[in-house]
């Protein structure tokens, strides 16, 4: 094994574990329930998901003869709909760019008429890895979290007896379903193939996997730099496993107030608390993944950082208690640009809004 990769990885992993003494993670109070149905989610992503709290770990490919499944292809189609919402304007797509970095790149998302969110869209690429979904983890696996776009009145503001007739009354949905579910249009078939589509919105082959997989020279110097000092500052504590984030919740302001810094705080802003009514949830937020951040601006359930080099300087003081330097920011935004990976065999970009 190259010399310098191994050094890389054993000091992340001390650094982790030295990280844990002094860091709290806030693990959730219950489990995770199964998706609806036993193989739609592959093995591969769920295996890879149970050593998700030990170091960083590449993602792995998925079968393809589960990419080119009929289920995935349907709910690939439900995906990109409009007709699943309200007013047939909004589709699962328009928050969830995929020719970008699955987000919308907007402070908010816009729902129907014109309505705005409470929250950034968080990326969907990669979200089959998150131990919740959503910022405040309300939902326990991806089948639960599909009904809350699509009922959110700020967002699709729609409801299942609209969705499942506008897909009953399309022909060829009609034939989709009767190859596929033999028949069956309800809001389990439908929920079903969109999970089965978003389980393949996987992003691997990022830089910094090609690196950890033995080629050292995929990511630079710099990369390698803002490696070490993302493990020695602390950052891995919170940021491991194959999604580099998105395992446990954390509270938002561990070494500063940050909301009282920021000011004008918001319902959105008190985090699990909304969904527990547990004081000691309050500004608490599933660790949001770091990969593709690079391309996935604006960033924080605020959207209040604009930019990568802001998140980052926000991070060190509120999360780190660091004030980081003009050049120790750039290190670290060179590796987290190595973890921008491809789907579909294309590198992800952020195109201008």
């Amino acid at each position: 094994m190259n010399q310098g990769r191994l050094h890389f990885l054993l000091y992340g992993f001390l650094t982790l574990l030295a990280a844990g003494l002094v860091v709290t993670l806030v693990l959730p109070k219950d489990e995770a329930k199964e998706p609806a149905s036993d193989d739609a989610i592959p093995a591969v992503l769920t295996e890879i998901s149970k050593q998700a709290g030990t170091a960083i770990l590449p993602i792995p490919s998925l079968p393809p003869e589960y990419v080119a499944s009929g289920k995935v292809a349907l709910g690939e189609k439900l995906f990109n709909d409009p007709r699943l919402s309200a007013d047939s304007s909004v589709a699962c797509a328009s928050c969830h760019v995929l020719s970008d970095g699955g987000d919308d790149g907007l402070r908010v998302s816009v729902g129907v008429d014109g309505a705005s969110g409470d929250v950034n869209a968080p990326t969907v690429f990669n979200s089959v890895f998150n131990f919740r979904q959503f910022w405040d983890g309300r939902a326990a696996t991806l089948s639960e979290q599909v009904s809350g776009p699509l009922t959110n009145p700020s967002e699709m503001a729609s409801n299942w007896a609209i969705a499942v007739r506008r897909v009953s009354e399309a022909p060829e949905y009609r034939e989709d379903f009767q190859r596929e579910y033999g028949g069956e249009i309800s809001e389990r078939t439908i929920s079903d193939a969109l999970v089965r589509f978003e389980t393949t919105l996987v992003t691997p082959n990022a830089p910094f996997d090609r690196f950890l997989k033995g080629e050292a020279d995929a990511i630079d110097a710099d990369a390698k730099e803002g490696y070490r000092m993302f493990t020695d500052y602390g950052c891995i504590s919170c940021h491991q496993g194959v999604n580099i984030g998105g395992n446990f919740f954390q509270r938002f302001g561990v070494m500063g107030d940050y909301f009282a810094d920021r000011g004008n705080i918001s319902k959105a802003d008190l985090g699990r608390f909304n969904v527990t009514g547990q004081e000691e949830d309050r500004h608490l937020f599933k660790v949001p993944t770091l990969r593709n951040v690079a391309v996935t601006a604006p960033y924080f359930h605020d959207g209040s950082a604009a930019t990568l080099d802001e998140a980052i300087a926000v991070m060190g003081r509120y999360q780190l208690g660091r004030d980081l330097t003009a050049e120790e920011r750039h290190k670290l935004a060179a590796f987290l640009e190595s973890l921008t990976g491809e789907y579909r065999g294309e590198s992800l970009h952020h195109e201008p809004r």
